[in-house]
C-alpha cells in the first residue's frame, strides 16, 4: 500500500481538522458580489465587493478589479464608507463610481484615472445620484436624480420634523416610507464644463436611461399616464440628448415595457414586454425588440414560458441574450432576430447580472448549492470561475448535500423541491425536518447556495424547500394558479413535499418544523392553521388577517386589481384572512418576528397572530428588530434571527448534534 510522506500526511489530517460547520456568526464571513463591468478594451472587469464589518454592525462596499484573465486582482477603493455603481468611461480613461465618501452627505460620481492616483469628485451637486450613464464619446454623463426639498438638511436638525402632506394613491413604500410627489428625472451633465441641464420633468419618473451608439439620442423608460400609481404602464421613450427636446413615444402597450437596450449597430432597442394588459404580478415578461426610429414591436420566441432578465445584445447586434428561468435553475440563453434561441449555459446552475465582454466574451455571476456567487466568463462555449472570493472560506466549512427532488401533491401536481441533509449523516435515518418556505411567492428555490437551510442543516436538521405554485421556473399558469386564492394550492404542495419525506423515511413525521419570511411567513400562518402536525415554527414578516393589510402596506394596486375592493368582495377577503379567522385551530408553537420600519409587510400582520396565540394560550414570541425593513440590514441582527430560529426549533424538536463553535468575528 502506498503511504504519504509524514508532512503531507499531517497537513491532510490538520486541513480536515480545520473544517467546520456552519453557524449563526457566519454572517460576518460571507461577502457579496455584484455588478460586474467590463473596461473598454476588455482587460479588465471592475464589481463592487461588500465586506462585513463586525464593528460597524454593516457590510461595507468596495470597488475591485480583476484581470479579464483571472491572473491580477485589485482593490480600487478602500474609504469607511460604501463605493458602488463602478462604470468605465467609454474611452477607458476612467474608471468611476457613486459614493458619499468623506465630506460628501449625498452620493455623488467620483472618478479615478487609469494610469492610477486616488479618485477625484466628478460631480458637486445639492441632491443625491442614483444612477448614471456614461455618453458614447465621454463627454457627458447622463444622472438619475430624484426631486428633493432644498430644506431637507436643514429640516434634519430640527427637534420637530417637518408634516408630510400624501396625495397619492400609491402613498408607501418599504424602504422609502410615506411617499410624496418627489419624482425621478433625468439630467444632462457635461464633464468638462460642470454644466448640469434638465431633460425630463412634471408628475412622473423616469430610469433606465441608455444611449444610442452614436450619442444623439436618449432613451428611457416612464410611465406618462395621467395617473401613473394606478396601473403598471411604463412604456420606452426616446429623446434627443439635448435640454427641451421633445419625447418620442416608442412603445404604447398598456401595461409594462421595461428594461431597454439599444443594439450596437444602432437599428434596435430590445426591451422585456409584459403579457398581461393590467398590472400581475404573475405575469412573465418576454423578450421584445422594435426599431429605433419606431415601428411594430417583435416578440423573440413568443412560446417561451419561462421568467428572462434585461435583454443583452451581442457585440454584431444579431442576437439578444438572456438569463432564463427554468425549473431550479437560471441559464444564458441567446435569441436571434428570427427568435432562434441557442444555450449559452446549461446545468444545475444559477447565472445572473450578464454583462458583454471584449469580442464574443461574457460575464455574469454564477453560484451553485455549494458556492456563492462568483464572476465567471463566458468564451467560446466554456465557463470560466473568474473572481475566487469564497474559495478560503468555503474550504474551512463542510456543507449539507443539496438534492433536487419532485413530489406529487393530493391534486396530481408535480413539485419541484431540494433537501438539504446534514454532512455526515447516514442517509438511511430519519430526521428532524424544517420546512424553509421562500418569499415572494413570484421566486424560486433554485441551485444556488442558500445560507439559511446550510445553517439549519448545520445543526442536525433536514431541511425542505419547496417550489410551491405561485412560483416561477415553470411558467405563468403554474404562477397564477394561486391567484385570488391564497394559501390554498400552496398548502397542499408544502404538505406533499413533507408526505414525500416521510413516506421515503427521510423525516421524522413526530419532528416537523416550518418557518419562513415574507409570503414565507404568511404561508407559515396559512399552513399551521391547516394542519396541526408540526411541532415548531417561525413566521417572520407575515400578515394573516389581510383586509387589515388594505392601506397599511405598500400592494394596493394588486389588491384592487387581483382581489378588488374589500367593500365589494367580502367573500374573498375573508377567504384569503382564514390564518386569523381560524387561529384558535393552530396548537403549534410559534415564533414572530418583524422588522419596526416594515412598510412591504407591516408588523400589524405578526403583532395580530401574536396577540391571537398568546390569549389562546400557545406558546409564541414576537421580536421585533429596530430601524429594520422587511429586509434586516444589521449584520448582528441577522445573526439574531439564525440563532433564535434555531433556539427555537431545537427547543421542540430537538437535535443529537452540539452547536458548532461559532468563529472568531473579522
Amino acid at each position: 500500500m502506498r503511504t504519504l510522506p509524514l508532512l503531507i500526511a499531517f497537513g491532510v489530517a490538520q486541513a480536515a481538522m480545520a473544517q467546520r460547520t456552519l453557524t449563526p456568526s457566519d454572517v460576518y464571513h460571507l461577502k457579496t458580489i455584484s455588478d460586474p463591468r467590463v473596461s473598454p478594451d476588455g482587460k479588465w472587469v471592475a464589481y463592487v465587493l461588500a465586506t462585513p464589518d463586525s464593528v460597524k454592525d454593516k457590510s461595507d462596499r468596495d470597488i475591485w478589479m480583476v484581470s479579464w484573465d483571472g491572473t491580477a486582482s485589485v482593490r480600487s477603493t478602500a474609504s469607511p464608507e460604501a463605493e458602488d455603481h463602478p462604470r468605465w468611461s467609454p474611452d477607458g480613461q476612467y474608471l468611476t463610481f457613486l459614493s458619499s465618501r468623506y465630506e460628501t452627505k449625498k452620493a455623488q460620481i467620483w472618478r479615478m484615472d487609469r494610469r492610477g492616483g486616488e479618485a477625484e469628485k466628478l460631480t458637486d451637486l445639492q441632491y443625491g445620484i442614483s444612477d448614471y450613464v456614461w455618453s458614447p464619446d465621454s463627454k457627458k454623463i447622463v444622472l438619475e436624480i430624484q426631486d428633493q426639498d432644498s430644506k431637507d438638511e436643514e429640516a434634519k436638525k430640527d427637534r420637530t420634523a417637518k408634516p408630510i402632506m400624501i396625495d397619492r394613491y400609491h402613498f408607501k413604500q418599504d424602504g422609502e416610507g410615506y411617499l410624496e410627489r418627489k419624482r425621478t428625472h433625468l439630467y444632462l451633465f457635461d464633464v468638462a464644463t460642470k454644466k448640469l441641464d434638465t431633460l425630463t420633468t412634471g408628475d412622473f419618473d423616469e430610469g433606465d436611461p441608455i444611449w444610442s451608439p452614436d450619442g444623439t439620442r436618449i432613451a428611457f423608460v416612464s410611465n406618462r399616464t395621467a395617473d401613473p400609481d394606478r396601473n403598471g404602464n411604463t412604456d420606452i421613450w426616446v429623446m434627443e440628448a439635448r435640454k427641451g427636446a421633445p419625447l418620442t413615444q416608442l412603445t404604447t402597450w398598456t401595461d409594462g415595457d421595461n428594461s431597454p437596450a439599444w443594439s450596437p449597430d444602432g437599428k434596435w432597442i430590445a426591451y422585456l414586454k409584459s403579457q398581461t394588459p393590467e398590472p400581475d404580478i404573475y405575469d412573465q415578461q418576454q423578450i421584445a425588440v422594435i426599431p429605433a426610429t419606431g415601428g411594430t414591436p417583435k416578440i423573440l420566441d413568443p412560446t417561451l414560458d419561462r421568467t428572462v432578465s434585461a435583454p443583452r445584445w451581442s457585440e454584431d447586434s444579431r442576437s439578444v441574450l438572456v438569463t432564463v428561468d427554468d425549473d431550479r435553475r437560471a441559464n444564458v440563453q441567446a435569441f436571434d432576430l428570427d427568435g432562434k434561441r441557442t444555450t449559452i449555459t446549461s446545468g444545475d446552475k444559477v447565472f445572473g447580472q450578464l454583462q458583454r465582454g471584449p469580442g464574443e466574451g461574457w460575464v455574469a455571476l454564477c453560484s451553485d448549492p455549494s458556492t456563492p456567487p462568483e464572476i465567471h466568463v463566458l468564451e467560446k462555449g466554456t465557463v470560466r470561475k473568474l473572481t475566487h472570493v469564497h474559495e478560503e472560506f468555503m474550504r474551512s466549512i463542510t456543507l449539507a448535500s443539496v438534492e433536487a427532488f419532485d413530489s406529487e401533491s393530493r391534486d396530481g401536481t408535480l413539485v419541484g423541491n431540494f433537501l438539504f441533509w446534514p454532512a455526515g449523516k447516514p442517509k438511511d435515518k430519519r430526521l428532524p425536518l424544517i420546512l424553509w418556505i421562500h418569499g415572494g411567492p413570484t421566486s424560486q428555490d433554485d441551485f444556488a447556495f442558500d445560507l439559511i437551510p446550510q445553517v439549519f442543516a448545520a445543526q442536525g436538521f433536514a431541511v425542505v424547500t419547496v417550489n410551491y405554485r405561485g412560483s416561477t421556473g415553470r411558467g405563468m399558469a403554474y404562477s397564477r394558479a394561486i391567484a385570488a386564492d391564497w394559501g390554498n394550492k400552496e398548502v397542499v404542495d408544502l404538505l406533499g413535499a413533507v408526505d414525500h419525506l416521510v413516506k421515503t423515511g427521510k423525516a421524522d413525521p413526530d419532528r416537523l418544523a416550518i418557518g419562513g419570511w415574507s409570503y414565507g411567513g404568511i404561508l407559515t400562518d396559512y399552513t399551521t392553521a391547516t394542519d396541526q402536525r408540526f411541532k415548531a415554527a417561525a413566521s417572520g414578516a407575515g400578515s394573516a388577517l389581510q383586509l387589515s393589510m388594505y392601506g397599511t402596506d405598500q400592494y394596493i394596486q394588486q389588491y384592487d386589481n387581483e382581489l378588488g375592493v374589500p367593500w365589494k368582495n367580502m367573500d374573498t377577503w375573508m377567504k384569503v384572512s382564514y390564518p386569523f379567522l381560524n387561529v384558535d385551530k393552530i396548537t403549534t408553537p410559534t415564533l414572530y418576528m418583524v422588522g419596526a420600519n416594515d412598510f412591504n409587510v407591516p408588523a400589524a400582520g405578526s403583532e395580530q397572530m401574536y396577540q391571537a396565540l398568546k390569549t389562546l394560550g400557545v406558546p409564541t414570541q414576537f421580536v421585533v428588530y429596530p430601524g429594520q425593513n422587511h429586509g434586516l440590514s444589521v449584520l448582528s441582527y441577522q445573526k439574531d434571527r439564525l440563532v433564535r430560529y434555531l433556539d427555537w426549533f431545537g427547543k421542540y424538536l430537538g437535535t443529537d448534534t452540539q452547536k458548532a463553535k461559532s468563529p472568531p468575528k473579522k
